[in-house]
């Protein structure tokens, strides 16, 4: 398991939000609050397994320990725009990226393959994910997830309201490459009963 402080070292997108907010002495007195919060969290969580840490210790715990943090001394929606604004810079490099490589040939199809065996290994029940899978179709990929770490954790941490950045890092990851449709109509995050998912060649 890593330290707090080896995963707030890697969190450099959230501090670059948080200076905007703080003088460099004051960012980093919150910051070291926000690690301390996120030892603690870890402490509580110390037994989940190592396939449920990859979510859990790189995204829902930092996420949560700096929100929770900056929303006592910045308010909430400050707080909010923080990790939201981080992961917006993130997921639009992250979709910048995959739309140079949907322009090659060959790789539009082999996108769409490649989601069933991602999904089974990384966003599957060892994961903390419960999800529905639909027959195969060519050129598509569908499942709907019915249950979610993000979703469960951030409640249980007492900021469910973060759930939805998450929900939305995929539209922004995968909503306008070329060539590919990535369609949704609702997330657990934001009130629905199932994530559903859908890539497919267009």
């Amino acid at each position: 398991m890593k330290t707090a402080a080896q995963i707030m070292k890697k969190k450099t997108a959230m501090r670059a939000e948080l200076e905007k907010h703080l003088p460099k002495e004051d960012a980093d007195a919150l910051w070291q609050q926000a690690t301390d919060r996120l030892s603690v969290i870890l402490t509580r969580y110390a037994d989940l397994p190592k396939a449920m840490r990859f979510h859990t210790e790189s995204r829902i715990f930092p996420s949560a320990a700096i929100y929770l943090t900056a929303k006592e001394r910045l308010g909430e929606e400050t707080a909010f725009g923080i990790v939201e604004n981080a992961a917006i810079e993130l997921t639009d490099q992250l979709g910048k990226k995959l739309a140079r490589l949907m322009r090659l040939p060959g790789m539009r199809s082999l996108f769409v393959r490649v989601w069933d065996p991602l999904v089974r290994k990384v966003f599957g029940p060892d994961n903390g994910f419960r999800n529905a899978f639909y027959p195969k179709q060519k050129g598509e990929y569908r499942m709907d997830v019915l249950a979610c770490p993000y979703c469960r954790y951030f409640t249980e941490l007492g900021c469910p309201e973060l759930t939805r950045i998450y929900c939305e890092n995929d539209e922004r990851t995968y909503g306008h490459l070329p060539g590919i449709a990535f369609e949704r109509t609702g997330t657990l995050g934001k009130g629905a009963d199932r994530c559903d998912f859908l890539i497919r060649k267009v």
